[in-house]
């Protein structure tokens, strides 16, 4: 075998401590291959249609993670971009404290002053953090083909629907529900809906608020709480009950 040329090239840069173009290629290659494969799964995941035998699932087996997202700002159709998120399993009304989900996410954007303020997520570890496909890609794996649930659940399935789309030009195909609405079904009375206020009502301790993971235990408990009234008050025992009663709302 011929000995390599010693005076520069591969085998120059490579003592040198440089990363040859070679090796960058290949990292480069693998990171493609990465990417095509979490493309694939959340596409895979997204195709399954919503599958109609989950609507006759008891409310006390129901396998759900209860979520929550950071955003830099309120409009994901104007440039704004997720910062983090958050989740927690929740099956019946057992909250599953040792099956959560949090991740920061490396978004493309200026994080506001505002909202570092009020969230304490800053630049500095954003550009530390995955990158937007891999935190998807990790959350959607987390979720598999549970049912979701946010409070307010229409921003976070516009961040999330963005996201997906410029992943992986898909659209969020999971079954949500919200704790907002159930809040309005089951106090249709009250004024005042925020998850503060709701929180505060339900006797649940507030803390570490607008943090994603701490956000979405805190909307597990508030959830929980709705499914024991609703079971109990109204009567109500499948997914697919629950859906028809909030669709008369």
């Amino acid at each position: 075998m011929k000995e390599p040329n010693k005076g520069g090239g591969f085998w120059n840069n490579l003592r040198q401590g440089g990363m040859p173009s070679a090796i960058a290629s290949i990292r480069g290659g693998e990171t493609a291959q990465q990417t095509a494969q979490q493309m694939a799964f959340i596409r895979s995941l997204m195709r399954e249609k919503r599958r109609p035998e989950v609507l006759h699932t008891p409310l006390s087996k129901l396998e759900t993670v209860v979520f929550d997202l950071e955003t830099t700002g309120f409009s994901s159709q104007h440039g704004d971009e997720i910062l983090s998120f958050g989740a927690i399993k929740v099956v019946g009304d057992e909250i599953r404290e040792e099956e959560c989900f949090y991740t920061l996410v490396n978004c493309s954007t200026s994080i506001p002053d505002n909202i570092t303020e009020l969230t304490g997520i800053t630049e500095e570890m954003c550009r530390k953090a995955p990158s937007l496909m891999d935190g998807l890609h990790n959350f959607m794996s987390f979720v598999g083909k549970r049912v979701l649930i946010a409070h307010a659940s229409a921003h976070d399935k516009a961040f999330l629907n963005a996201a997906l789309w410029k992943t992986s030009k898909v659209q969020l195909t999971h079954r949500v529900l919200d704790t907002m609405m159930l809040a309005r079904w089951l106090e249709p009375s009250r004024s005042n809906y925020t998850l503060d206020e709701l929180l505060a009502v339900h006797g649940i301790p507030i803390h570490g608020r607008h943090h994603a993971l701490e956000d979405a235990k805190m909307t597990a408990k508030l959830w929980v709480s709705y499914l024991r009234e609703i079971t109990q008050r109204k009567q109500v025992e499948t997914l697919g009950e629950l859906y028809a009663y909030l669709s008369r709302t």
